[in-house]
């Protein structure tokens, strides 16, 4: 597998930006990089992003998590932010990147304990880490995400971007995530985001990851989805969702988290004012939810 490294003084300078990065080894020679804050001996939050930002998209959250005493862990997907980053798009698959979060989680940095919260592929990914790994989460919070298996219709949102991601001639990192996000991101803001990709060929897993979610339901990653989803409807940890009021793709899906994980019953559910990338419009809310979360179910 031929893997690119986004050359390091692209991250030079980033607003609100001053943590330090760390890599290990996933497996396959990809290493994925990762912010690790807070003291050691605390348990973690696991904070997993998805497409196409990185961790930078947790910058407003980490200070008030870092505040109230958590050890905060950040990492950048493969093909993300400072990880390394597949050259061939046939090398990312919805199996690949679970193998790849699975063994950072349970064998790089061997975390348990964890208050999970997850974001768009961040969830997808990070549930299915929790299938797999479920004694090593003590709560889990849900935002703006899900898991298909492709047994449902998806909303037509979704169906429009996918075929966009797959067609557009120049795919335009900074300029799609302000498009989901309700306030304006300044202009150093934008390029953070833009930062991990110096050409295309840089953005083979953003490309591709909107066509590896499940529309049908023989898609490769359908039925290890089932059983991740099996699981989730035993888990009876606590679980919180918080989803924003506007976003046309993962709109209504908290609902279907509450009805069927049990974890869910009698929490606090909570809606926040923001588009799909609520972290950018609503961060400090967000972490002083989990904040709350974790004091109220630890």
């Amino acid at each position: 597998m031929e893997l690119l490294t986004t050359p390091a003084d692209r991250f030079d300078n980033l607003p609100d930006w001053p943590y330090a990065s760390q890599r290990v080894d996933v497996g396959h020679g990809a290493h994925m990089a990762f912010v690790d804050e807070g003291p050691r001996d605390a348990a973690p939050v696991l904070l997993l992003h998805g497409e196409p930002t990185w961790s930078y998209l947790y910058r407003h959250m980490i200070p008030v998590l870092l505040e109230a005493g958590h050890r905060v862990v950040a990492p950048d997907l493969i093909g993300f932010g400072r990880s390394d980053k597949p050259a061939d798009r046939a090398d990312h698959s919805f199996a690949a990147h679970v193998e790849w979060m699975t063994t950072f989680v349970a064998e790089a940095l061997d975390l348990t304990d964890i208050t999970l919260f997850c974001q768009d592929w961040g969830g997808l990914i990070g549930l299915r880490v929790v299938g797999e790994q479920p004694d090593r989460f003590a709560r889990l919070v849900i935002g703006n995400s899900g898991l298909p298996t492709g047994d449902q219709e998806m909303p037509e949102a979704f169906m429009r971007w996918q075929h966009f991601s797959q067609t557009v001639e120049s795919f335009p990192v900074s300029p799609m995530i302000q498009g989901a996000t309700n306030r304006e991101l300044t202009p150093a803001e934008l390029a953070a985001y833009d930062a991990p990709f110096p050409s295309e060929a840089f953005k083979e897993g953003p490309r591709i990851m909107p066509s590896l979610v499940p529309t049908s339901p023989d898609n490769p990653a359908s039925a290890a989805n089932r059983k991740a989803w099996e699981v989730l409807m035993a888990f009876e940890r606590p679980v919180l969702t918080t989803f924003s009021d506007n976003d046309p793709i993962t709109g209504g899906g908290d609902r279907v988290f509450q009805k069927l994980v049990p974890g869910t019953k009698g929490q606090d559910h909570t809606t926040v004012s923001g588009g799909h990338f609520l972290q950018e419009d609503a961060g400090p809310e967000l972490a002083a939810i989990i904040n709350g979360f974790v004091d109220a179910t630890g």
